[in-house]
């Protein structure tokens, strides 16, 4: 696969510790021999690379992984990029840039070895646009809380939701209630009009990301079938297809629910089964869409009478735990995340029709 580099032998495996200035290299033969352990500095990266014949070059899916991935694959290299978590446990000894390269160089080697896709730049900037406004989203929040304790400050006070937030921020920008009387002297609502004004900057900028997802979704079959799906809008459905690029990677529907954490924790052990509560592994932002969406249906499940809805009514029906509601709020995201694979792998709609038709 590999062929000499100079005279230290022959190359079949590279490990690629990334760093932001400093990378680690940790190349072995076709019997595992090491033939190359160095440290190399950023802009004699890709010159390095680029005097290597074609072979295997393994990184851990980290910061700038795709990037350099890119560029690797450019050069006829086949690029492996290693969760993590995968990595860990082939490291020896204490930790250190050379020990890392020679763990990914050994874990890529390993059969049965899971591996993350190499992602485009294209596929990056959808996924920077969710980042971004998530971002967003918790600043607006972090705002509004403060504005809570600001406002409490002189003795306005607020029910919990975000439509109450939006009321006490109406009262900071205008100064007077509904019957016309000031409730905010004119000293604090000079002092609060720069959280109202950085609110309001926020809302415009979410607004605008909310667009150009709806927009996308439009664009896109996939992401437009996902949204008629109960529970699941532009947001998480533009965020599914931008992450998961291809569904057929996970053998089944629970597979895939596996992955995003939404299936119990397993600590069997003598024939014995034992499921705890669930393991929140994977990706942790399409989890809180997909749950977030399942509370939206439950609280809006009244009056319809598809498969989906009618399952949950009865399992939040059967519940007598304090936190039935959040609970099965969970088991219908498990079950959403099912349905996403579905789509996406035998194609169609979900069938909203009532259970009797």
């Amino acid at each position: 696969m590999g062929k000499f580099i100079g005279n230290s032998g022959v190359v079949t495996r590279v490990g690629l510790d990334l760093g932001k200035n400093a990378f680690q290299v940790h190349a072995v033969g076709a019997k595992g021999e090491v033939v190359v352990a160095r440290k190399l500095a950023r802009g004699r990266l890709v010159a390095f690379f680029a005097r290597l014949p074609p072979c295997l070059v393994a990184m851990e899916a980290c910061g700038s992984a795709h990037h350099w991935g890119r560029q690797l694959a450019a050069l006829g290299h086949e690029v492996r990029l290693i969760p993590p978590a995968h990595v860990k446990p082939y490291v020896r000894r204490n930790k250190s840039d050379a020990a890392d390269a020679a763990a990914i160089c050994e874990a890529a080697g390993r059969p049965g070895q899971r591996f993350v896709p190499l992602r485009s730049i294209d596929n990056q900037a959808a996924l920077m646009r969710h980042r971004a406004r998530e971002l967003l989203a918790g600043q607006r929040t972090a705002l509004l809380n403060a504005l809570r304790g600001h406002m409490a400050e002189i003795g306005l006070i607020a029910p919990q939701g975000a439509q109450h937030a939006y009321e006490l921020k109406r009262l900071a920008a205008d100064g007077f209630d509904e019957n016309g009387e000031i409730v905010v002297p004119d000293c604090v609502r000079a002092a609060l009009s720069r959280l109202v004004a950085h609110i309001d900057a926020l809302d415009e900028a979410i607004l605008a990301i909310d667009q150009e997802l709806a927009a996308s979704v439009k664009a896109d079959a996939t992401a437009k079938r996902l949204t008629t799906i109960p529970g699941v809008g532009p947001v998480a459905a533009s965020a599914i297809v931008a992450t998961i690029q291809d569904m057929s990677a996970f053998a089944s529907g629970r597979d895939f629910a596996a992955f995003l954490g939404l299936t119990p924790r397993q600590s069997s052990t003598g024939g014995k089964p034992r499921l705890g509560r669930i393991t929140k592994m994977g990706d942790r932002y399409l989890r809180k869409l997909l749950v977030v969406g399942a509370c939206a249906v439950l609280g809006r499940r009244k009056g319809h009478k598809d498969a989906l809805r009618v399952w949950a009514s009865a399992l939040l029906d059967r519940k007598t735990v304090k936190y039935k509601f959040k609970l099965t709020a969970v088991a219908l995201a498990n079950k959403l995340a099912r349905v996403v694979y579905v789509l996406m792998t035998r194609g169609g709609e979900y069938d909203g029709r009532p259970v009797a038709a």
